[in-house]
């Protein structure tokens, strides 16, 4: 029994003519803009000026793309630095053919990474009179709330998907279990979207979806749990007096973020085929996952707690 009972095949763009705006890239504008407007009342309550949210939103969106793109490469695609090193660095792949791409692979713990390194360089240019654990503590409150966006990105394109399930919340990706070539061959039809909505008109369109699995939908796991990190975190920095205490909204971010991935890796697929990569029971994301738990448990409770300058 399945309580979605989905059979999810999406629209992932709208053709302009002179551009494709894709809803991927949308979920990241998104929540950019969204936490630039979470941070206006923070940076208001704190006294701070404009300018200084100007730049906290450029260095933030440099840093967390940076470092979410090498992240994927390091941690998950090391080879693409000799097989296609043009790839890390832009949206084409150069490899078999030139061919636009966009940035098909994204680390949420690069981002992390990437995040913490562009806030000390930020810190030292914009916002000297702060620590940098001051800035690491409110910019977490924003940073959860875009990645619900990113996951719903993922859950859009059919990626980052879970493993095969009989449970309630099954979703069959369509676009995940045919890919653009197998689709236009059934189809006929050589523009990718343009085919896989053929496919529904097909004669044996029910041939070809009973064929396909269903999944966890882990993307909407990580989502719905990441709204909980946002709200908890939003919560204790208006509500309590925890912002007070140095490092500890930002080591509670780190374990609540990083708990719901080690959790959500269970059921997850790898992220790379082929790369299961198990040490003990933990694959690559798991084991990512535990040095910022430690690192966030830390900051909450050994962390050398100062009133924030």
């Amino acid at each position: 029994m399945f309580l979605l009972e989905i059979e999810w095949n999406p629209i992932k763009y709208i053709d302009l003519g002179f551009f494709k705006l894709h809803f991927y890239s949308l979920m990241w504008i998104v929540a950019f803009v969204i936490g630039f407007q979470i941070m206006k009342p923070v940076f208001k309550k704190e006294g701070e000026k404009n300018d200084a949210l100007d730049a906290l939103f450029i260095y933030s969106v440099l840093g967390i793309m940076i470092g979410a793109r090498l992240g994927h490469v390091i941690f998950y695609q090391p080879e693409l630095f000799k097989d296609d090193f043009f790839s890390v660095f832009l949206p084409f792949s150069f490899k078999d053919g030139f061919r636009f791409t966009g940035f098909a692979g994204l680390a949420s713990h690069g981002a992390a990474i990437g995040m913490i390194i562009s806030m000390y360089l930020y810190r030292k240019k914009h916002l000297a009179h702060r620590s940098w654990i001051w800035i690491l503590d409110r910019i977490v409150i924003p940073v959860a709330m875009g990645a619900v966006f990113v996951r719903i990105g993922n859950f859009i394109n059919s990626e980052i998907i879970g493993k095969a399930t009989d449970s309630i919340f099954g979703v069959r990706f369509i676009q995940e279990h045919y890919n653009e070539y197998e689709v236009s061959k059934i189809t006929g039809i050589k523009n990718t979207q343009d085919a896989y909505k053929a496919l529904e008109n097909n004669p044996k369109y029910s041939e070809y979806i009973d064929a396909i699995p269903y999944l966890h939908p882990t993307q909407l796991y990580e989502a719905f749990c990441y709204i909980f990190v946002f709200l908890i975190l939003l919560y204790s920095y208006w509500k309590t007096n925890k912002a007070e205490q140095r490092g500890f909204l930002f080591g509670l971010f780190l374990v609540l973020l990083w708990t719901v991935r080690f959790f959500v890796e269970f059921v997850k697929e790898a992220q790379v085929e082929g790369r299961d990569d198990y040490v003990w029971f933990m694959n690559t994301g798991q084991v990512l996952s535990v040095p910022f738990i430690l690192i966030g448990l830390y900051f909450m409770f050994v962390f050398k707690t100062k009133p924030t300058s």
